[in-house]
């Protein structure tokens, strides 16, 4: 169903009836329930610590023990989190915050597979293409220079990489 036809076929309900079927997809649907409580009592703080803690779950289990992370999964929860319709600056704290952890996991604990590497790679060029197309890239300059300096241990050519995609938007 087309969105002007959903428009048209609300538009004819009383508001009871809309009332009722918002109280039922928020019960059918997990997505709509978040969707919803967050339209309603926006809370991008809150939020955003919410799926920080789900990434970080992804790369450290029990006790900070390092594990072997699902981007696949990382994935979905950024773009979970993007369908809330947060602030930008939100989006591009989560999105430099996923490539954070696993720069962490590899500075801490040594090279990764060249897989772990091109992962990390694809989604800091998404992240970095989605802070300069909102004008942010004064606002996480220094934090992602930070990021890419603390791996530049890695092998596999990774900081060279992201010093590349780094640069490809930087305004300095």
């Amino acid at each position: 169903m087309s969105k002007a036809k959903l428009k048209k076929l609300l538009s004819t309900l009383s508001k009871e009836q809309v009332v009722d079927i918002m109280l039922q997809l928020y019960d059918a649907s997990k997505e709509a329930n978040a969707w919803l409580e967050f339209y309603l009592a926006p809370n991008s703080d809150a939020e955003l610590e919410k799926y920080k803690k789900a990434i970080r779950s992804q790369f450290y289990g029990r006790n900070d023990w390092p594990k072997d992370p699902s981007f696949r999964e990382c994935n979905k929860l950024i773009t979970a989190f993007k369908k809330l319709i947060p602030d930008p600056h939100a989006i591009a704290d989560l999105m430099l915050y996923y490539v954070e952890q696993g720069c962490s996991l590899t500075a801490q604990y040594g090279d990764y597979d060249e897989p772990f590497y091109t992962a990390l790679e694809n989604n800091f060029n998404k992240a970095v293409k989605f802070i300069s197309s909102n004008g942010l890239i004064s606002d996480y300059s220094l934090r992602m220079q930070r990021m890419i300096k603390s791996v530049e241990c890695c092998g596999y050519g990774f900081p060279d990489t992201l010093w590349d995609i780094y640069y490809e938007y930087a305004e300095d």
